[in-house]
């Protein structure tokens, strides 16, 4: 690998088993835009007011997913798993490609570790692993 190119260079495997790992479990915030908010009331047969009153929460100039007591996400069930799954929003989208996970191996082993989906199915491309770290909101 010369220098500038990511550690991931021959790709890195994924497959969301749905587990509900980085869905569950900590306080946090799940960002979402407009067009989130729109997609997730609709396929909730929810006004976007009635959405927002049940569902979002503004912080700072920003909105994100309200949580469940002990932080889980607002649309996480145990006997389903994720309930909006088809309409997640993108920062759901884009695990575990994030950013901070991307930084170096060590970041990925760990990210490995609480989510059973990493090293598991299809391999994705040095190039589909950049683009989707771009889409991540931060």
């Amino acid at each position: 690998m010369s220098d500038g190119e990511p550690w991931f260079q021959e790709g890195l495997s994924f497959e969301c088993t749905r587990c509900g790992a980085c869905c569950t479990g900590a306080p946090g915030f799940v960002w979402v835009d407009a067009e989130e908010v729109e997609r997730l009331a609709a396929l909730l047969g929810m006004s976007l007011d009635e959405f927002g009153r049940s569902y979002l929460r503004r912080v700072g100039h920003r909105l994100s997913l309200v949580e469940k007591a002990g932080g889980d996400c607002v649309f996480w069930s145990a006997e389903v798993g994720c309930t909006v799954y088809s309409a997640r929003p993108e920062q759901c989208r884009t695990w575990p490609f994030w950013p901070m996970n991307l930084e170096a191996v060590e970041d990925w082993t760990r990210t490995a570790r609480g989510c059973p989906g990493v090293g598991r199915g299809r391999v994705y491309s040095v190039e589909e692993i950049l683009a989707t770290a771009a889409r991540t909101p931060s």
